[in-house]
């Protein structure tokens, strides 16, 4: 690794910095844009979120589990053992079902993204693409994000309701709790406000997750190694965007909605 004086160093942070936010913008841009390219949206969504299917429903009903399992230690000194319902419904809607399903999608597809746009880029097909008039940014970057943002959406709530079910199979199991007591616990602690952060964060991460991994892929640079340091830069940077946004976001959203 060669030697790098911090001012290039923080140079190149904010060149990387920009550029990322002129990807993002072109990528919303092309959307108002002909064509469109469904196909390969809907091909996109196939492999980003039915591919990413079974992983989410382990880490979901695991999540909800040990919720239930940890919740019940802390409320049971309390005589409280009733309300494990009302905690898990609450940290899995909230905050645990979207971002740990966003974190896996991430290391799935993230990578993925970056690894396939760099071969593509060190097999100079994006110039071939680009010398035949078809628009790179459109026909590859656009479907993808547009797919993981639609998709993320769809397996947030499916996490959300199999860690709840995950956190029944302990609550009726190991704790003996009845199950109707258990749901209607998990659903009437539920408000607008914790189902509205819930559902608007795996869109933000979805999008993250693709212009990421698309704008890592696409500046790959350096043959192989170059593809494999996309591949990782891709996973990294996306994974530390999505717990540092979830924290702003969680902060406007509480502000705005005023939790009480």
């Amino acid at each position: 690794m060669e030697l790098i004086s911090p001012t290039d160093l923080a140079k190149q942070q904010i060149q990387t910095v920009q550029d990322y936010v002129l990807f993002c913008v072109q990528t919303v841009a092309n959307l108002f844009r002909k064509p469109l390219y469904l196909a390969d949206m809907v091909r996109q969504a196939d492999a980003i979120g039915v591919g990413s299917l079974p992983i989410v429903l382990l880490t979901g009903f695991f999540t909800g589990a040990v919720l239930a399992l940890q919740a019940s230690n802390t409320l049971e000194r309390f005589g409280s053992i009733d309300l494990v319902g009302q905690l898990v419904s609450t940290s899995m809607v909230r905050e645990l079902g979207p971002v740990l399903t966003s974190l896996m999608v991430a290391g799935r597809n993230s990578s993925g993204m970056a690894s396939e746009l760099g071969s593509m880029v060190v097999t100079e097909q994006i110039d071939a693409m680009r010398a035949l008039g078809t628009d790179p940014m459109k026909k590859l970057v656009t479907p993808r994000v547009v797919a993981s943002v639609v998709m993320l959406f769809f397996l947030a709530i499916i996490s959300d309701l199999v860690g709840l079910t995950g956190g029944l199979m302990v609550a009726k199991v190991l704790l003996r709790l009845d199950a109707r007591q258990y749901w209607e616990s998990a659903w009437q602690t539920l408000v607008f406000q914790d189902v509205f952060m819930g559902l608007i964060k795996p869109v933000l991460f979805g999008f993250i997750i693709a212009t990421v991994g698309c704008f890592y892929g696409m500046n790959a640079r350096g043959g192989t190694q170059g593809v494999g340091r996309a591949t990782t830069q891709a996973m990294v940077a996306s994974s530390v965007l999505i717990l540092v946004l979830d924290f702003f976001v969680t902060r406007l959203l509480m502000a705005v909605l005023s939790y009480h």
